[in-house]
């Protein structure tokens, strides 16, 4: 995962046990949401993973600082909870938005 933003840079890896929960529909450069062009934050709790299919999006990480990154097919942006963040198609694209958590721990 990663690449694409200021060098040294890598998009953070998700928790070993986060759980995908639900995800969105394939979206595309004309069917992507407003929201998800401009800033927005997962609740509380809830990690993002954004899969590209085929072509590239900007994914752009607002808070604590600027991060850009180009995602791709094979390379995956992680959205942490609540940090506000942006995306951007570059071009045609296709992808999707899974959403995950963290199991509750076991008493």
């Amino acid at each position: 995962m990663g690449g694409g933003g200021a060098p040294g840079r890598e998009v953070k890896p998700l928790p070993d046990d986060a759980e995908a929960h639900r995800r969105t529909a394939e979206l595309t450069e004309a069917t992507v949401p407003a929201g998800l062009r401009r800033r927005h934050t997962t609740k509380a709790g809830v990690w993002g993973r954004i899969r590209v299919l085929e072509g590239r999006l900007r994914y752009r990480i607002l808070e604590p600082e600027i991060e850009e990154h180009v995602l791709e097919p094979g390379r995956d942006g992680v959205v942490e909870p609540g940090v506000p963040h942006e995306v951007e198609p570059l071009g045609a694209v296709r992808f999707f938005v899974e959403f995950l958590h963290r199991p509750e721990p076991r008493p």
